[in-house]
């Protein structure tokens, strides 16, 4: 009886590495984002669902639930999780930090009928902020998601105490690189894309990048929807940015390809009160893979 239940404690292990190991080799994607939620779970983060305008609104909150609040937005193509680096540092200095993803993106809601123009998720956004009775907080956005809380900042000042902008869109300025790209459909379009998003990226492995390109091809027209919108420059935000009167935080990857250094040049040219930031070696991702450099620097700025 020892021998064969030491055989069933030997196997478990086994047999449950086994299977973790064929669902990584199947669905990678998934096991990555199931870990990244893991992540945040286990930095204290709470997954919690809001109605917002309609919508079904997911969103992460970790930190004090007294501390000053910070609300931060992903970009495009992205999800709430993308923020677990960077938000710790936030909630271990004190701040209730809230963690959204917009509709049409990670865990929320995906309406049909939604534009996904900056100016509708903007919208959301100020929408989120009344569903949780939050009266002024410290905004920030990284690419797409400054953009947006650009126009939050601008439409609604009383609102957003400081205004934090990561590698940020906004300015109106058309991409010199093909942006079919954030909706690769090809291995060779993805490395193409992964170039222009970090510098010296890690090749990806066959079975991962077709993971990827499954995943990418489900929520293709959320993607394309939003970047159509944006194209038409409607909503940039050059003549939106030398009213700000809160403080401004930008920060930049020097060696950022999506929206190059020159934007965030010309955006703290806009702003007199911003201070701009820029992180060396850094790409289009330096607020997930730069945090080290970033992180405390953010933590200051919002303490101030």
């Amino acid at each position: 009886m020892r021998v064969r239940a030491l055989k069933w404690l030997l196997g478990v292990p086994l047999a449950l590495a086994g299977l973790t190991a064929a669902a990584f080799w199947v669905r990678p994607v998934s096991l990555f984002r199931g870990y990244s939620e893991l992540r945040m779970y286990l930095a204290g983060a709470q997954s919690l669902t809001k109605t917002v305008a309609g919508y079904r609104v997911h969103y992460y909150a970790m930190g004090p639930k007294t501390g000053p609040p910070v609300v931060l937005v992903h970009g495009l193509g992205a999800r709430a999780e993308d923020w677990q680096n960077l938000a710790p540092y936030l909630a271990r200095a004190g701040y209730r930090v809230y963690l959204p993803d917009l509709p049409g993106y990670g865990q929320s809601e995906k309406p049909a009928a939604f534009s996904y123009s900056v100016s509708d998720e903007a919208a959301v956004v100020v929408g989120f902020l009344d569903a949780l009775g939050l009266k002024q907080v410290d905004l920030g956005g990284w690419s797409m998601g400054g953009w947006i809380v650009q126009r939050v900042a601008a439409g609604q000042p009383a609102r957003v105490r400081k205004l934090l902008l990561f590698d940020s869109a906004g300015i109106y300025e058309r991409p010199i690189w093909d942006t079919r790209l954030f909706t690769p459909t090809t291995p060779a379009e993805l490395d193409q894309l992964d170039a222009l998003l970090m510098p010296n990226p890690p090749r990806v492995p066959d079975f991962i990048a077709s993971d990827i390109l499954r995943h990418s091809k489900r929520n293709a027209w959320v993607v394309r929807r939003a970047l159509a919108s944006m194209l038409t420059g409607r909503d940039a935000t050059d003549g939106l940015l030398p009213g700000l009167k809160m403080p401004v935080l930008i920060v930049w990857g020097s060696e950022d390809r999506i929206t190059p250094i020159s934007q965030g040049e010309k955006m703290h040219s806009l702003i007199p009160q911003s201070q701009l930031d820029v992180i060396l070696g850094c790409g289009h991702l330096a607020p997930s893979q730069c945090v080290a450099q970033m992180g405390p620097e953010v933590v200051e700025f919002v303490k101030q």
